[in-house]
């Protein structure tokens, strides 16, 4: 028999939904950032594992994978920094294990973290805003393939046509994500075997081309390559980082659900595609100019098969952005906007595709995006440092129902609804990265040490201290680790 819930939204029409109904993939969510019931609990962890594969095997990976070897690496100076800066999906995997706990999105759960009110903001920048700017960035990412693909076709991709496109892409992303979980539990499996059935063409092709022995005419020694070293790899970092929200995913899980599965199956669906993509963009710049790679590896892919990768390329990005969109969606609810989840994503979506098209029709735009994106990891760092200590500290524990208590008698209320040890913590360490950085700008620790930039481990580092010190006598940390 189907059984009820409140709905938490109350603007919402009906006020109630059933149950039963909850998270079928032919169905939009019912759910958003309200706590999610033991009774409407399913699933098992290595379903995480194509959810977080399909969204990796990506365009962007390919693009880093060449920029490592175009920056001045070597190729095996370049794999090994791939690898190292992918362990990076550890974190998100240990995040993960917090949904099920909670029986709620990651947004709800740094209410732990920042208390309920400093926690929207927290997801206002931290959430929403990084979130929109990526889906932006993806979305004028599949849209070139996109071009390049209708061009293929015989039709000139005039701006109207180009428009169409982007509005195309973006429908389909945004019908995946307003579906929600179910849908992308569904078909990200077969999505990801689709897209590593192109990607396997894609390593025949490269790997036959390929220098493996490639080094640069002028080897970097010492500091310089030691500071690129360090560029590379929190270059590659800022992708694992940036996903602070890998409990969206995985709140539908049993309570019971194996913390260690969780943890092994989103990272390693992550950490297998992103290695290997990037590593194919590496051996493709050692054959061709990777400073355009959709039009380089066109050079070494047999014809047939082009427009079948330019179609993955597309596939891959909706895939990724699926997820940004519905993480934003849920971050804007955790504003404290009182809307359904699925009017939250076709918002958003509405957002991201006004910046795209202003950006690639009319101005550089996306330019701007992505400057500032660069310098991103100053923030996405301590972030999720932050959270991953939290989750550390709480030994896995947390307390839904009254993390979805935003009244001042929540526990999670603090002072003045702002979590002192969060908020001081991720100042710090913000602050800390931002003196080591050298990206778009050089920081006085950075520029001490003749550009070394060491803000990813010295913000990480610094906000995880700080948070775990100031966090030693909280009583709701005393509570989770007595089991309440």
């Amino acid at each position: 028999m189907a059984s009820t819930i409140p709905d938490p939204h109350p603007g919402s029409p009906g006020g109630r939904v059933v149950a039963q109904a909850a998270d079928r993939p032919a169905r939009i969510e019912a759910h958003g950032i309200d706590h999610i019931p033991d009774a409407e609990r399913h699933g098992h962890p290595r379903e995480l594992f194509s959810v977080w594969a399909a969204a990796n095997v990506n365009y962007l990976s390919l693009v880093i994978g060449g920029a490592l070897v175009l920056m001045g690496l070597s190729l095996w100076q370049a794999l090994a920094v791939t690898v190292i800066g992918n362990l990076f999906w550890l974190l998100p995997g240990l995040l993960a294990t917090s949904g099920p706990a909670a029986g709620a999105p990651s947004e709800v759960i740094t209410r732990a973290v920042y208390g309920v009110l400093g926690n929207r903001a927290n997801n206002a920048i931290g959430g929403w805003l990084v979130s929109v700017c990526y889906f932006a960035l993806n979305l004028a990412a599949a849209a070139t393939a996109a071009f390049a693909l209708v061009e293929k076709a015989g039709v000139t991709a005039s701006t109207p046509v180009k428009a169409a496109v982007i509005m195309v892409i973006a429908a389909l992303t945004l019908a995946i994500s307003v579906y929600g979980h179910a849908l992308i539990i569904k078909l990200y499996l077969p999505i990801t075997l689709a897209l590593a059935g192109a990607f396997t063409v894609v390593a025949f092709a490269v790997l036959r081309h390929a220098d493996f022995s490639y080094a640069p005419e002028a080897p970097l020694t010492g500091v310089e390559l030691w500071a690129l070293l360090l560029a590379g790899t929190t270059m590659i970092a800022s992708g694992p980082l940036s996903y602070t929200t890998s409990a969206d995913f995985s709140r539908y899980l049993p309570r019971t659900a194996s913390r260690k599965a969780i943890t092994g199956w989103t990272a390693l669906g992550a950490f297998l595609p992103s290695v290997v993509v990037c590593a194919l963009g590496a051996f493709a710049a050692t054959a061709v100019d990777m400073t355009d790679p959709q039009t380089a590896l066109q050079e070494i892919l047999p014809g047939w098969f082009v427009p079948v990768f330019l179609l993955a390329l597309v596939l891959g990005t909706i895939s990724i952005n699926a997820l940004t969109a519905y993480s934003a969606g849920l971050a804007l609810q955790a504003v404290g906007f009182r809307i359904r989840r699925s009017v939250s994503v076709l918002f958003d979506g509405a957002v991201a595709v006004a910046l795209t098209l202003y950006g690639l029709l009319v101005s550089q735009f996306l330019d701007t995006v992505s400057n500032a994106l660069q310098v991103i990891v100053v923030l996405v760092g301590p972030l999720m440092a932050v959270y991953a200590t939290d989750v550390l500290l709480r030994r896995g524990r947390y307390d839904g129902p009254a993390l979805s208590d935003e009244t001042p008698g929540s526990p999670f209320w603090y002072t003045a609804g702002v979590n002192p040890a969060g908020a001081l913590a991720l100042v710090a360490g913000v602050t800390a990265a931002a003196l080591c950085v050298n990206t778009l700008y050089t920081g006085p620790i950075a520029a001490a040490l003749d550009g070394v930039d060491l803000s990813l481990p010295v913000g990480m580092l610094v906000s995880a201290a700080l948070y775990a010190l100031l966090m030693r006598n909280d009583r709701t940390l005393r509570a989770a680790r007595a089991g309440a």
